[in-house]
């Protein structure tokens, strides 16, 4: 019975905590204008990869990877952003939203130990609000976007520049990386980071504080780069460690109206541009490459046609015995060929072949064996390679005979 009351527990715990992580997510309602910050702890989400590490004991520190975008968008809206500086880092989710209206923010988060990835939703609700009149940005040299965006540094932030500004009525409009307004990447030193604006308002107007810090003198300290100390108690280096250096004050933004103009007159349109005449532009783009185009066809025509010598004028200037022998020429060709065959005597034996290649029969010989038949057969003698002849060679012609001597007396 125990072990079954334990199994039993074992189950109903599970099933708590799957209840628990398919939460429908987290919803935030923040004004148009004020900053929103989000941290992304690694813990929360450690819990969802391993939920029986309550029960077995086992605590893991895995390295994550936080991926996160818009509901049917690939990418984050336009004036939200996300930074994690390490993987055993919490991530943030930073920005002022600048519409209203609902956002539904998809949070991956990536297990690169198990490469597991679970997720979460974000409900992000802006409803629109006053934006503050009066804002000034400041410059925190040497410090690095997580290490400002946790609410504990902010209020450490707020309360040094509530003594700049003498009231309490402070907001944070917007905090930026100075990477992303075009800063220098800082040198690999350490506690050399790349610097964060931070952009308060109020309703209040600046202090004198503030407002002496537009003046001629104190812009060049500011480009210089010193520490900025104004007589009067005013001190521009409250927070530990960096300076508040050259707030920008801008002026209030316009006040919406109904959205209808005031009586100013009828609407003067602009007049439009005068008539233009396109006829030149007609001519120089098609009459004058067609008058090309003619009068070298007709350059091309008076070469190949009028500037050819013709028969008669070539005949003039050959001789005339040049002209008969052209003349003539095939009719000797015929009255050769008429003579040779009319010879009436059989060709010559150069311009017969002396054996058939194809079937290795010896020609027949045109003229009588007499008185050198048997020399001219000695005379050429075939030689038998492969069973057939293929080659005469041509032997020493026999002596020819010598005429009787006379008898001697």
């Amino acid at each position: 019975m125990a072990g079954a009351e334990q199994s039993w527990a074992f189950l109903l715990a599970v099933c708590a905590i799957s209840c628990l992580g398919t939460n429908a997510g987290n919803k935030f309602d923040i004004p148009v204008g004020k900053l929103f910050t989000y941290e992304l702890m690694r813990e929360t989400f450690q819990n969802d990869f391993q939920p029986l590490s309550v029960l077995t004991g086992i605590l893991y520190n895995d390295p994550m990877v936080f991926k996160c975008n818009l509901m049917g968008f690939p990418d984050l809206p336009e004036w939200l952003r996300l930074t994690q500086r390490h993987p055993y880092d919490n991530g943030f989710l930073y920005g002022t939203p600048t519409v209203a209206g609902k956002s539904i923010i998809e949070i991956y988060a990536i297990n690169k130990r198990t490469y597991e990835t679970t997720k979460e939703k974000l409900i992000i609700q802006a409803f629109a609000e006053a934006i503050l009149p009066y804002q000034a940005e400041f410059f925190l040299k040497l410090r690095e976007i997580e290490k400002v965006l946790p609410s504990s540094v902010q209020d450490e932030i707020k309360r040094d520049l509530q003594m700049l500004w003498k009231t309490t009525q402070l907001e944070v409009v917007n905090i930026t990386n100075a990477l992303d307004r075009g800063g220098r990447v800082p040198l690999p030193l350490a506690g050399h980071y790349e610097g964060v604006y931070v952009k308060v308002g109020s309703e209040q107007y600046f202090s004198e504080c503030l407002l002496k810090m537009l003046t001629p003198e104190q812009q060049r300290q500011c480009e210089t780069g010193s520490r900025v100390k104004i007589p009067g108690g005013c001190n521009f280096c409250n927070i530990p460690g960096n300076c508040i250096t050259c707030p920008e004050p801008t002026a209030p933004p316009p006040t919406t109206g109904p959205g209808i103009l005031g009586d100013r007159g009828l609407f003067a349109p602009p007049e439009s541009p005068p008539d233009r005449d396109f006829l030149p532009d007609y001519l120089v783009t098609v009459i004058v490459p067609l008058v090309l185009a003619v009068i070298l066809c007709a350059l091309l025509a008076y070469v190949m046609c009028c500037r050819r010598e013709g028969v008669e004028k070539r005949n003039a200037k050959t001789s005339e015995i040049q002209l008969y022998h052209h003349y003539t020429v095939h009719g000797n060709r015929d009255e050769l060929r008429s003579m040779a065959g009319g010879r009436g005597v059989a060709p010559p034996l150069s311009t017969l072949p002396m054996f058939n290649f194809r079937t290795g029969e010896r020609a027949p010989p045109l003229h009588e064996e007499g008185r050198f038949g048997s020399a001219l057969g000695e005379y050429l003698r075939p030689v038998l390679i492969g069973g057939l002849p293929s080659v005469y060679f041509h032997c020493s012609p026999p002596p020819h005979p010598s005429p009787p001597r006379p008898p001697q007396d």
